[in-house]
């Protein structure tokens, strides 16, 4: 495929300018850049999901034009978004082959449909990560990536895009998509990947081409271009001391939780302090984020405690632990986090219009006031606040979720995955942001799977593993060897999960 000096504009801001570039077969081709660079926007030029402005896209040496989707997939083109569209109450065969069911005398024929499916997973490794029988709103992040992969692969693929997909995969996901995507290589598919893991690109890609405010800096081979550099081209400046945390003075313990038991806890003890960064590690299904949504009143404890500032608190939902000054950004922040069909200015300000009303209505003034304010201190790139938060990049919608808690002026902050499919210079505005809040007094809780960014980021580390937290490193004694240690440290049985799980249903109303 040629890209010749394709040009798309939204109001108030260009996307894409002038960008010209060769997408070959059997190779795989990094699209690097921070996040509002275009990446995403060039994505869905060859997805059908825009039309550019100027320029044309050419296959063959025949210039094509996809009115939609629908027109791009049949030339052999899928693109994988970081953020997968699936159908909640479908289970997973007809999720991957929804609008190409197999039918026989005019019904879908679920036996050859499974028979399909099951074939699939098995040829690629996947059959014992993904049953078929989950539900779409059943599925983990990671297995509903693997739904958007395997319905890219149940056709003729010439040209595969995935952003961002190892975002949620574990380890041994992650190889086995690798190997995937080089025997898809082999086979002379032209893979395009978008990440911002410079340890993947450098492993797994043959060239990589950056993009920077919508113009293509560069397209090197991998092999002859440097981490540092590829990071400078990005961002257009060097980043150093990427993370600035300063050791917290001890001061008064805001949260402490004692003997948590949860349907998926055991046992849990720790606390945090004001103006200290708490991190949180393990492995996937640890039990962190269940962690975080108990706290925050998502999900039911079973027994046990929690204080705030020394006196116990009973969280049933997230408005009582809102009101307490809890605030907390989920993993998904497209699922959990945000309303995307909603304007930046609502989404900021959801969380306090008890505060901005007068007889029940909106001070509309005053709330544009608040807002503007932290979608201005978080450097959030938006036309307007009036923009559906929707259309931004993931880098600036985690910012519009961080606005909403510094609106609320939280006495413990709660992120999940804060800078998941985050390109390293909002990392580093984030990384200084947390800093400077915990500087203020906040309690910050950090759960990341990222190992420098716990490390860099943490006064002190929780590890857990199977519901349970296995050890506490400070700052000064932590290491990645000790971390994985910790994770890996004992084989906690199913079972004790499974009894507590029991009495949580028991313990629902």
């Amino acid at each position: 495929m040629e890209i010749r000096h394709v040009s798309k504009a939204f109001p108030n801001v260009v996307a894409l300018d002038d960008v010209s570039l060769e997408i070959r077969p059997g190779e795989v081709l990094a699209f690097m850049g921070e996040n509002g660079a275009g990446k995403s926007t060039l994505l869905k030029i060859l997805n059908g999901d825009y039309r550019p402005d100027k320029g044309t896209l050419s296959i063959g040496g025949r210039e094509v034009s996809f009115p939609n989707p629908y027109s791009a997939h049949k030339a052999g083109i899928r693109v994988i978004y970081q953020e997968p569209e699936i159908i909640p109450w479908v289970d997973v065969p007809e999720n991957i082959w929804v609008g190409e069911l197999p039918k026989r005398l005019g019904f879908v024929n679920r036996r050859k449909l499974r028979q399909l499916v099951q074939a699939s997973l098995a040829e690629y490794g996947f059959e014992h990560v993904l049953p078929v029988d989950l539900m779409g709103h059943e599925l983990s992040s990671a297995q509903r990536q693997l739904v958007e992969i395997m319905r890219a692969l149940k056709s003729e693929v010439r040209f595969l895009a995935l952003d961002e997909p190892t975002s949620s995969l574990t380890d041994e996901e992650v190889d086995r998509l690798f190997a995937l995507i080089h025997r898809l290589r082999d086979a002379g598919v032209a893979v395009i990947y978008v990440s911002h893991r410079l340890h993947e690109i450098k492993r797994l890609c043959d060239r990589v081409a950056i993009l920077r405010d919508g113009k293509l800096i560069t397209v090197q081979p991998v092999s002859e271009i440097s981490e540092n550099e590829i990071v400078s081209h990005m961002v257009g400046r060097e980043l150093k001391d990427v993370f600035r945390r300063t050791s917290a003075e001890p001061r008064e313990t805001v949260l402490e939780v004692r003997n948590l038991n949860s349907a998926w806890h055991r046992d849990i003890n720790f606390h945090i302090r004001a103006g200290e960064i708490v991190g949180f590690s393990g492995l996937v299904g640890a039990g962190r984020t269940e962690l975080a949504k108990v706290l925050f009143g998502v999900y039911r404890k079973t027994s046990g405690q929690i204080l705030l500032e020394g006196q116990p608190v009973n969280i049933r939902r997230p408005y009582e632990a809102i009101t307490k000054g809890i605030g907390f950004a989920p993993e998904d922040r497209k699922r959990e986090g945000l309303i995307l069909i909603r304007s930046v200015l609502e989404n900021a300000s959801v969380a306090i219009l008890r505060q901005i009303c007068r007889l029940h209505f909106i001070r509309r003034g005053l709330e544009r006031q608040i807002v503007t304010q932290f979608v201005s201190k978080l450097r959030v790139a938006t036309p307007s606040v009036e923009q559906h938060v929707g259309k931004l990049s993931g880098g600036n919608q985690q910012k519009v979720v961080l606005a909403r808690w510094l609106a609320v002026k939280p006495r413990v902050l709660i992120l999940d995955e804060p800078t998941r499919g985050i390109d390293v210079g909002a990392k580093a505005e984030i990384y200084a942001l947390l800093n400077e809040l915990a500087e203020q007094g906040i309690a910050i809780i950090v759960i990341s799977s990222e190992m420098p960014e716990v490390l860099g980021l943490s006064d002190r580390i929780y590890v857990m593993q199977n519901g349970r937290i296995t050890g506490e490193l400070s700052r000064a004694e932590a290491t990645e060897e000790k971390v994985l240690e910790l994770a890996m440290a004992e084989n906690l049985s199913a079972g004790a999960q499974g009894a507590a799980r029991e009495q949580a249903e028991l313990a629902e109303p």
